[in-house]
């Protein structure tokens, strides 16, 4: 069935009207208004009040077979399955689209099936998240929100059936070198081309690197079912959460990912859109939510590799185009764009280590995650990192007494030793990491020192101090609001008063002095690094 036609769709329109007896806001709301119709390259979606049906194109295309009846059905199924991990609000039903006689349709009538639908709640286009971001209505605390999200539906995702070919190292590169014999064939400028070759030599070389924590992160059960289309314009706020929808369900080879694919889509989209702060703090978020720091590995490929997707999708354009269309320059600064934002993410930026110091309330996650944003880091949270290796959430409280339970000197010790692990993990692939926990002791200060030296990085200390009342009300808040992972109370700054061993000289010659007391402490904190590393500056990848 085609719903091109504008006697289809009327009759479309129509059955939804006389079968859907839930639609009577659509009925009152527009009781004879034209649908709308929103067309895409391999689907129509009919949209009437409140309603959505998504009817699936007749196509057979060398990625896709929606030819039959038969198989569009089950592309229906499919995309109600796969989607409802993610939108359970959108995604209701798959129905059957009916004939009623006399040139009448039905919705699951008794009469032969002429095509099916998918039928969705319909949302406005303005709360997508690409138009909130055109608005500038895209904040921080979005962006946690779907970082939650995300790394939720990656972790209740189906893992790889025994079997499945697909996440495998050389699997991947299959699509990734897909990019580059695509892109060879197509008419691009000089300047462009000597990127891409670049971009060519310098992605064998990382396939190499690569392939052996690609097949290792396979062997560990970290190919799941994801997403495969994860961008801005695909995740809508929905009761003030941000709701992935229209996940890849035509070819599962495009969602039988390893995550960081999806998290390295969103990633590359957030810097596209000139919103690399917001990129930064996903990803990080990303990370605290799944401690899947080891996929700081494959991060940077698959950024790349996203990045020239889109470059090839903007080039394929470009040759399809008239020389009298005005689409060719649209095409041609996209192509641009995305070649150099590819460049920008292979290009490993000198790597840096700062360490938070400060008593409990003293502002250092706030401070962390501020920075984030500003410097474009990754911040690792001990308070994090100690709930998680006792298998507690975040916000759980463990009931645990002074020096006991989660915080006795055995468990600190072995924060202190997985914060150590992270951050030279992330320092050895290239990444600017804050390690935001108290480092009273200086035993552990100079343990991290002398893992900057290791991997070749410069190590700064953020020295916060504010007034202990301000410490002690930001506690007693902190505590009643029972929303952050830190478990500190008064009784634990006294402990930490009475430890603490102060910064020593040569400790102080790289240390910032932040006052957290002002409210522009991170904008001060952040001078402060860029003073001394002014390569950290987003105004790049």
């Amino acid at each position: 069935m085609s719903v091109s036609g504008r006697e289809r769709l009327d009759a479309l329109r129509d059955a939804t009207f006389e079968q859907w007896p839930g639609e009577a806001s659509a009925r009152a709301a527009a009781p004879r208004r034209d649908p709308a119709l929103i067309e895409t390259h391999i689907s129509w979606v009919l949209l009437v009040g409140d309603l959505a049906l998504k009817v699936k194109k007749p196509l057979r295309l060398p990625f896709l077979d929606f030819s039959t009846l038969a198989q569009r059905r089950e592309a229906c199924q499919d995309e109600l399955r796969l989607n409802r991990r993610f939108a359970p609000e959108i995604y209701r039903a798959v129905v059957a689209i009916t004939d009623a006689g006399s040139g009448r349709l039905a919705i699951d009538g008794p009469g032969p099936v002429l095509d099916y639908a998918v039928h969705m709640r319909r949302f406005g286009q303005a709360d997508l998240l690409s138009e909130r971001a055109a608005r500038g209505l895209l904040g921080a605390d979005i962006v946690d929100r779907l970082a939650a999200e995300v790394a939720a539906a990656h972790g209740r995702a189906p893992r790889l059936p025994d079997g499945a070919p697909w996440g495998a190292a050389q699997e991947v590169w299959g699509w990734v070198a897909e990019n580059f014999e695509s892109l060879r064939g197509l008419p691009v400028d000089p300047a462009i081309r000597r990127g891409l070759d670049s971009l060519e030599a310098w992605t064998r070389a990382e396939q190499a690197r690569v392939a052996p924590h690609l097949d290792a992160r396979r062997a560990a059960g970290l190919v799941r079912e994801c997403h495969g289309d994860l961008h801005l314009g695909n995740i809508v706020l929905l009761d003030g959460r941000p709701r992935p929808f229209d996940c890849i369900e035509f070819n599962p080879a495009l969602r039988w990912l390893d995550p960081m694919s999806d998290v390295a889509f969103l990633f590359m989209d957030l810097h596209e859109r000139g919103l690399a702060p917001l990129a930064w703090r996903f990803a990080s978020a990303y990370l605290q939510q799944s401690g899947d720091y080891a996929g700081l590995r494959v991060l940077r490929y698959f950024a790349v590799y996203r990045a020239l997707v889109r470059a090839k999708v903007a080039a394929l354009r470009l040759a399809q185009r008239g020389p009298s269309d005005a689409e060719p320059d649209r095409a041609r600064s996209e192509l641009a764009t995305y070649v150099g934002l590819a460049e920008g993410f292979a290009r490993q930026r000198r790597p840096l280590l700062l360490l938070t110091h400060g008593l409990s309330g003293s502002g250092k996650s706030h401070l962390a995650a501020g920075l984030v944003e500003r410097l474009g880091l990754l911040q690792l949270r001990s308070d994090l990192e100690r709930k998680r290796r006792f298998g507690l959430a975040p916000t759980a409280r463990s009931g645990s007494a002074l020096d006991g339970g989660i915080y006795t000197a055995e468990a600190t010790r072995a924060t202190y030793d997985r914060l150590a692990e992270l951050a030279g993990l992330a320092l050895d692939e290239g990444y600017p990491v804050l390690v935001d926990a108290t480092f009273l002791r200086r035993a552990e200060r100079e343990r991290f020192r002398a893992l900057a030296d290791e991997t070749g990085s410069d190590c700064l200390i953020l020295d916060l101090e504010a007034p202990l009342d301000c410490l002690a009300q930001r506690l007693r808040s902190r505590a009643a609001e029972g929303r952050d992972a830190s478990e500190a109370d008064l009784a634990v700054l006294q402990r930490q008063l009475a430890r603490r061993e102060p910064l020593s000289a040569a400790e102080r010659a790289r240390a910032i002095a932040v006052d957290s007391s002002h409210g522009d402490a991170v904008a001060r904190a952040a001078s402060g690094v860029l003073a001394r590393h002014p390569e950290l500056r987003l105004d790049s990848v």
